[in-house]
């Protein structure tokens, strides 16, 4: 192997990552590990007419059409941090995730990789990245999951010493001892997901890239993906991209969010000023002692169910205080609980403002 192809496994072996962790600054002349520019991308697709008089014209000669995955975005990942990538089916999240790994090429714009074109110098960034998709694998399906990391280390031609310091890290830290010699085609789903995360970091990537990694998991596994990405980054400060449809997920680990609907970024920021962009919308729960419905100026009743009747408020237009004054007039209130509206909820209100408001 030429040593220019060689993966660069230093960084994790001698025990210091080289660049920062979450919340670190950037040093003036390290390149960004992802940064987009102006990046279009659409796809031509053919539709059929299926009724009327135009099926078999359709058949004959169907008609194109342009679908825009990407409109024109824009946005940079500094080394070292945890960012989460999140919108709707359709929006242009995996679309993005295959141009940074080059399997995709944009149709204008300009993007780079940890200083590298996706484009021209393929090889070379995957020598240095780690790519999961949820729905795919790179286990080998009739072999035990241990033959398939080794054989990423002769074909990747991984130092001894680093593959062994990686495989304990990762059988460790993502409970594999008693999935190694298991085959492939044996492991649930959770186990699959962690084995396949493992083999990734065997060559000590600087950035990761996981397209729905919590896809499918039930609790326990979706705990354990969580808490180990997070060491991940905090610890070996490893820069992280990560896309899901649980926003709940992602606001556990990522400390940044860029949110993208119909192609186009309309937002980046944290989780916090996410909420204040759709008001500070939270819920109280009162437990009445007669279990009658109560009845509080300015919330709306969400839901009732034992005597627990959940409301829906938003606090920038009744105020904490003026809220627990409402609910101190009313008799028989036996618990209140107040607490923030799932971000779940708050994504949703945004995205049907932004689609009805015409912002993106």
């Amino acid at each position: 192997m030429r040593e220019k192809d060689r993966p660069d496994t230093r960084m994790w072996a001698t025990g210091d990552s080289g660049h920062a962790g979450t919340g670190a600054t950037k040093k003036d002349d390290m390149p960004d590990a992802v940064a987009i520019r102006h990046v279009t991308k659409t796809f031509e697709r053919r539709e059929r007419a299926l009724t009327g008089e135009g099926v078999l014209r359709g058949l004959l000669h169907p008609r194109k059409s342009v679908l825009t995955a990407l409109d024109d975005i824009s946005f940079t990942v500094a080394p070292g941090e945890f960012v989460a990538y999140a919108g709707p089916n359709g929006a242009g999240k995996s679309t993005t995730m295959k141009l940074l790994c080059g399997m995709l090429m944009p149709g204008a714009g300009e993007l780079s990789v940890l200083g590298l074109s996706p484009r021209r110098n393929r090889v070379r960034l995957m020598r240095r990245m780690g790519v999961l998709f949820g729905n795919r694998t790179e286990l080998w399906w009739d072999h035990p999951v241990l033959q398939s990391f080794e054989w990423k280390r002769v074909v990747w031609d991984i130092p001894d010493a680093v593959y062994r310091e990686n495989l304990a890290m990762v059988t460790e830290l993502l409970d594999l001892s008693g999935l190694l010699h298991t085959f492939a085609r044996e492991l649930s789903l959770g186990q699959r997901m962690r084995a396949d995360l493992a083999m990734l970091l065997l060559h000590s990537p600087e950035l990761v890239l996981l397209d729905e990694p919590t896809l499918g998991l039930d609790v326990v596994a979706k705990r354990q993906m969580i808490g180990f990405l997070k060491t991940l980054n905090r610890e070996k400060g490893v820069t992280i991209l990560v896309t899901s449809h649980d926003m709940d997920d992602l606001e556990e680990m990522a400390e940044r969010v860029l949110m993208i609907s119909e192609g186009k970024i309309v937002y980046d920021g944290d989780f916090n000023g996410l909420r204040q962009v759709s008001g500070s919308l939270s819920r109280i729960s009162l437990t009445m002692e007669n279990g009658q419905p109560p009845t509080i100026e300015g919330a709306r009743l969400l839901s009732a169910r034992r005597g627990v009747y959940e409301f829906e408020v938003d606090l920038d237009r009744v105020p904490v205080q003026e809220l627990l004054r409402r609910v101190s007039l009313i008799e028989e209130v036996r618990d209140v609980e107040l607490r923030k509206a799932p971000i779940e909820e708050v994504i949703a209100g945004l995205y049907a403002e932004w689609k009805n408001a015409g912002r993106h």
